[in-house]
This record gives C-alpha cells, structure tokens and sequence, in this order.
C-alpha cells in the first residue's frame, strides 16, 4: 500500500566505505557484491534486503561479456513482485507465494537481459505491496522480515520497494527495480538516500508483476544517481502486447540519458508546492537550500498555493480496493500450472489459516475490505473523479496556469522508527506524490540532504510523457546541489 494512503485506511477500520563496503563502483562484480550481500545484509547490521540470490548470476555475468552496450555487465536486484526466469519465486512477500516459480521473465525483465543486464537476485518489500494492512510496518514481509534503513537501522526504509532502496544504498547492487503505486519506488529513495523514478503509467510493462492495480502500478529504476536511473529506464521502457497501457510506449519512448550530462536549469519555471513541505522546521529548511540551489542553477522559482482536494485520497482509496481484488485474482489465475490459491478470498483464507507466519505482527483489513469493494459504477465514478482532481485539474492546471514545467516539494519527511507493534508513523504531512502516482505523471525523486542524519529527497513531478524532461531536471539538481548526501552509517539512529 502506498504510504501515504495510511491514514485513509482509516476510514475502513566510520563511513561504510572505509571498509569496501560503500556504494556500488563501475568496476563492481557480481563476486563484490555477493561479498556486501553476506557481511551486511545476511550478517553484521542485517539488513533484511535481499531475499534470495540468484544462482545463475556469475554465469549471467559470463555472458554477458559477449554482449554490447551500455547495460551489458550491470548487476541489479529486482523486487520480488516481479516475475524473473529461473530457480527463484516471485513471492511478493507471502507465504502464499513461496513456491511460485513461474519459469518466465517479465517482459521489462527480459529487456535487460537482451542488453545484458545481470539479475542478482530479489529483494525484499512490504508484503503484497503494502496493501494487506493500514496498520503495517513498512519493508515487512512474512518471507524477508523487515527490512531495515541503512542510514538509520531502527528507522523505517519506507514501502513497499524498501529491500530495492536499501539494497542500492548500501552498495549490494548497481541499481534495482521497485514498483510504485502511490510512493512505493519514491518515498524508499527518499528515505535510504538515493534516486528513485516513477515513469508516466504506460511507459514500462506491468505483465507478470503481481498487482496492486493496473491504474496506478508501474516499475521504476532506483540507481545512486539520475544518470545510473535514466540508463536502467531506457532497457526497461517499451511497448508490451500484453499491457494495453503501453501502447504508445515504443513511439513515445526515447533515450533517456541522452541531455543528462548537459541539462541546464536556466530559466527553467519551476512550481514550489509550499504546503507539501509538511510544518517540521528542519524539513523545511533543507528545502529552501535546495530551492535555493535550484535558483543559483537559473530556475525561476514560482510559489504555489495548493491543498489536496479531500475526496481524492477517499477516491484513490475506492479504486485501488476494486483493482486489488481483479487485478490479483486475474494474475493469480494466470499463473502457470493449477495454482491451489486463485482469488483474493483465496489468500484471505491462506493467512487466517497461517496466521503464525503471516498475522502476528498486524492483520490484512484491506483484504477484507477490498474483496467487499464489488460496486464498478462507485468504481468507475472515483476513478474519473481521483484522475480529473490529480491530472486536468491538479498537475495539468497547475503546470500551465502557473506557467511551469514541473513541481517540486520534499518527497517525504525523515525516516520514522521501526514499529512492528503499531505500524508505520508517517505523521510528517510532506509530500506531492499522490498527484503523480493517481494521475501516472512521471515523478522523480532526488537527495537534497539529511535531517539529523536521515536523507530527504526533492520530488521534481512533470507532465505526462514528459520523462526525460524530468530526469533532466534531476540531473541538473545534482550538478547544483551544494549539500552534502548521507552515508549510510549501519548504525541504529543516534549511535
């Protein structure tokens, strides 16, 4: 589940570096990184990242020596929702899942590999999306535990791509793949310190990935720098039979590393959504550094005076609800073979009947809620609802009535503490992300820094389509950043 749709739900109830353990370099193998894999998330801080390593990988590595390109040789982690050919299952988290080896690549997954990528293995998330819950902690899973923050192990790494932006950030791969609904790929990259994109919906294939709902679930890249995503996004990006949303994929797409290196922010019109900001001082002050760095790249910064209009979140909440029950009983009954569990009911009554590996810790409320959801005219009306209060009448009207190319606010606020108990305790009120995430707007999410210790990103959020544009408004953040990124310490906050 998104996290920011937390409070919704209520209405239905020394330097790592120092030691060869820093962020992943060029000449980084698969050897490397299987080494941080054992020392750091296995053992040591335990990160709880990585859930399963793929055997094959030093072979893959092997191959892909024979191949040419600007991908070939990159190592990366994939969440584990995402399909991936081989001996690994795609569990999304779930014991429900644990022997779901499907023996297909997605068809983003099998584009990287065409360009040599190398898949080292799954990473951990917040169980079935963060969906199962509204009183979950972010980054558990019933099959990977939780994952914890690299920068602060006692702080949440956000969800539900939280095992893919811990694993980046502490150098167990090049880069890895997320999936977001509402914050999922961004708010991990906020909170563990790295880069995180969420293309335009449409842009990147969701077949063979479990679902939350098609009309808010895409892939997106999370890399240790803009270029590192761009490069990972142009393998991933394309046109997919199977997923009539990327239908303009292959006409639309481009390269989109291609002006990183170059980009300029002068007399760029950029939207400060103020009230995003959240009412923390610290926060608050990290931003207007980063605005401040903006305008000394050229921007011209123009204040925005926006509020989230209150039915969107009730709306977006109806639709993910009706999709999730759909969408996964769709994608469990296209699953190879007889699969036993074929309907969201079906997992329903898995968990009650494993409630000691799945319902300790918090229970599955939106489950439940959702297979009531059945009402498609309430469905459909908060669907064209939720896109006109986030798409022509939020990103589309406050791009051209202010006459901007994009938005920027915080992307989230720092880190809270672990909760398995309670749950997640994101009270900060920061952040633009749903408009992008309801609309399928390209959303890009960048370090601008720390609170005592704990990163923040700045989110840059453009027009639909608008991808590389955005990235290179990124890139360009990067060059005219003048605050120091965190390290990740592996220590528990404080220590």
């Amino acid at each position: 589940m998104p996290h920011r749709l937390r409070a919704l739900s209520l209405l239905l109830t020394a330097s790592i570096a120092t030691i060869g353990l820093g962020p992943a370099h060029a000449g980084d193998t698969v050897a490397t990184y299987l080494e941080r894999i054992r020392t750091i998330d296995q053992s040591g801080p335990t990160l709880h990242a990585v859930l399963a390593v793929n055997p094959d990988a030093a072979k893959e590595e092997l191959a892909a020596r024979a191949i040419t390109g600007p991908l070939a040789g990159k190592v990366i982690l994939v969440k584990d929702n995402i399909e991936v050919a081989g001996p690994l299952p795609t569990t999304a988290g779930s014991w429900a899942l644990h022997g779901n080896v499907t023996g297909r690549d997605a068809p983003l997954i099998a584009r990287l590999r065409k360009a040599g990528v190398v898949i080292l293995g799954k990473t951990n998330l917040s169980e079935w999306a963060n969906m199962r819950s509204g009183s979950s902690s972010s980054g558990w899973s019933g099959v990977g535990g939780q994952t914890r923050n690299p920068h602060a192990l006692d702080r949440s790494p956000c969800g539900s791509s939280s095992g893919s932006g811990a694993g980046v950030a502490a150098g167990l791969a090049w880069a890895a793949i997320g999936t977001e609904t509402d914050g999922s790929v961004t708010c991990p990259a906020s909170a563990n310190g790295i880069v995180g994109f969420k293309p335009t919906l449409g842009l990147v294939s969701r077949t063979h990935v479990v679902p939350l709902s098609h009309s808010q679930d895409t892939p997106g890249p999370m890399a240790t720098s803009v270029a590192d995503a761009a490069l990972l996004l142009n393998g991933m990006a394309g046109s997919d039979p199977l997923d009539p949303a990327t239908l303009e994929a292959d006409k639309l797409k481009t390269d989109f590393t291609a002006g990183l290196a170059t980009a300029s922010l002068k007399g760029v019109r950029i939207g400060v959504l103020r009230k995003q900001a959240g009412t923390e001082p610290k926060v608050q002050a990290l931003f207007d550094k980063a605005l401040a760095d903006l305008k000394a790249g050229g921007a011209e910064l123009v204040e925005i005076d926006y509020a989230f209009p209150a039915d969107l979140g009730r709306d977006e909440l109806t639709v993910l609800l009706f999709d999730l029950r759909e969408d996964m009983g769709a994608y469990l009954r296209g699953l190879p073979g007889n699969p036993p569990l074929r309907s969201l009911a079906d997992l329903i009554a898995f968990n009650k009947a494993h409630a000691d590996l799945e319902l300790h810790w918090f229970g599955q409320d939106l489950f439940e809620s959702a297979e009531k959801t059945t009402d498609r005219a309430a469905y459909e009306k908060a669907r064209a609802n939720s896109l006109r209060l986030a798409g022509v009448e939020g990103i589309d009207k406050l791009l051209a009535t202010n006459k901007v190319s994009f938005l920027v606010a915080p992307t989230s606020g720092p880190a809270w503490p672990i909760d398995l108990v309670t749950g997640d305790h994101d009270g900060s009120g920061v952040g633009a992300g749903t408009l992008a995430a309801v609309a399928g707007y390209p959303h890009l999410s960048v370090p601008m820094g720390a609170v005592e210790g704990l990163p923040i990103g700045l989110s840059i959020i453009g027009a639909k389509w608008d991808d590389a544009h955005v990235l290179q408004a990124g890139a360009a953040y990067e060059r005219a950043r003048t605050v120091a990124v965190p390290v990740p310490s592996l220590k528990r906050w404080g220590d």
